[in-house]
């Protein structure tokens, strides 16, 4: 949440509508250094070990996370940023060792444990940032503007971060290995996208005979290929939403946005993770079983449209009904959102959601700055056409969740 205000300090926009430009790359560099190597450090886990890899992705966090907090220029943050995504490892090794370390029996609540974990990071992440950046001017009475944290303002809620990491890299001693304990066939043809595929879903049956199908197979796989085109579309349009709203209540009333403080966008976003939590513990298992995964999303996805258009006219409430007004819109856009393509940990899947979530935050950056320039055009004007996009987006990923596009496996057409 604070990122508007570490783009407006470091003092690379030469005005206020060009922070948004700037801010979308350093949002991009992290997804785009993961996209570079996510599949490199998955072949790793499965050569060495599941823990080598993790013990190394958290000693990144702890290392570059810090550093980004300490950013002087830029580049420095754009270059930590990168550096954290490309050597950070951790998403898929530890949904094969969530699977690894379980009973079969155990392995949809192992899974779902990821999820939890994530949900999790969502409320303390967002209220970390929005609380503790800019501490000297935040509480004065405790920090000096000369002190360590008044020179360098953004970085006390990164060092919670890392500190945070670091104890969790010291448990990593008593990490037992999980590879050893699953041994792979002599005939070697088992493809890492039919087994992830497998993992992601237990009561999926997956016929024998696929088993041995090579990488270059996977591609006539339309099913799977078309199940992740759409995956990678609303995984675009929510890291393009994620970069905007940060951007948008943070700017000010006259470009078009809210001009709140960082602790009242890490407040809303908190607030949002909380509820997105309890939404996929407690109420999205029983919508799949009453509506199926596709049926919830496109419902999902016509309801977000009215909503995201609802956005630019909140500049015209302030105070408690502002902050009322703002949680309840972000927290039913989140809790709407397809949930069950999130789910997807294949290679395949999980290289094109990289790609896309590191264009995702560019693009809504330039986006914002072009809009914010455009106050008094005719055609939606400001951040009218931000979010008039945005619905674009989402129109097109309901659109391909329909036939002919989206080809429906035979186990959800009998359900």
């Amino acid at each position: 949440p604070f990122l508007y205000f570490m783009i407006r300090d470091l003092h690379v926009a030469k005005r206020t509508e060009d922070i948004g430009f700037y801010a979308g790359f350093v949002g991009a560099s992290f997804m785009f250094g993961r996209c570079l190597t996510s599949t490199l450090w998955g072949i790793a886990a499965d050569r060495i070990g599941r823990k080598p890899v993790v013990v190394f992705g958290i000693l990144s966090v702890v290392i570059f996370n810090t550093l980004f907090g300490l950013s002087v220029t830029y580049w420095m943050a754009i270059a930590t940023r990168f550096l954290l995504g490309a050597l950070n490892g951790l998403l898929g090794p530890m949904k094969a060792y969530a699977i690894e370390v379980c009973r079969p029996e155990h392995e949809p609540l192992a899974l779902s444990l990821v999820s939890t974990a994530w949900g999790i990071g969502l409320i303390i992440g967002p209220a970390l940032g929005g609380y503790l950046a800019l501490p000297a001017e935040k509480y004065p009475n405790i920090f000096s503007p000369d002190s360590l944290f008044g020179r360098f303002p953004y970085f006390l809620p990164c060092l919670c971060t890392s500190v945070f990491a670091a104890i969790v890299l010291i448990s990593c001693i008593w990490m037992p290995e999980t590879l050893h304990k699953h041994k792979v066939s002599d005939d070697g043809n088992q493809s890492v996208e039919a087994l992830e595929a497998h993992l992601i879903d237990p009561k999926e049956e997956v016929g024998q005979s696929n088993s041995s199908n090579t990488k270059k197979s996977l591609f006539k796989n339309w099913p799977l290929m078309s199940s992740i085109i759409v995956y990678c579309v609303f995984s675009f349009h929510d890291m393009a939403y994620t970069e905007v709203f940060s951007l948008w209540a943070e700017s000010d009333r006259k470009y078009g946005g809210l001009s709140l403080s960082s602790e009242d966008v890490g407040q809303t976003l908190a607030i949002t993770g909380a509820s997105l939590l309890v939404y996929q513990l407690f109420m999205y298992p029983s919508i799949i079983k009453v509506l199926g995964p596709i049926k919830s999303s496109q419902i999902a996805a016509v309801l977000c449209i009215p909503i995201l258009f609802a956005y630019p006219y909140m500049t015209y409430l302030s105070g408690p009904g502002l902050s009322i007004v703002l949680n309840i819109a972000s927290v039913i856009k989140n809790n709407l959102g397809p949930q069950n393509q999130r789910g997807a940990a294949n290679g395949l899947a999980m290289t094109g959601m990289s790609f896309f979530k590191a264009i995702a935050p560019a693009g809504a950056g330039i986006v914002f700055s072009w809009a914010q320039k455009r106050q008094h055009a005719f055609f939606f004007p400001g951040d009218q056409m931000v979010f008039f996009l945005l619905n674009i987006i989402e129109l097109l990923g309901l659109v391909l969740t329909f036939r002919p596009f989206l080809a429906v496996p035979e186990q959800y057409e009998r359900n």
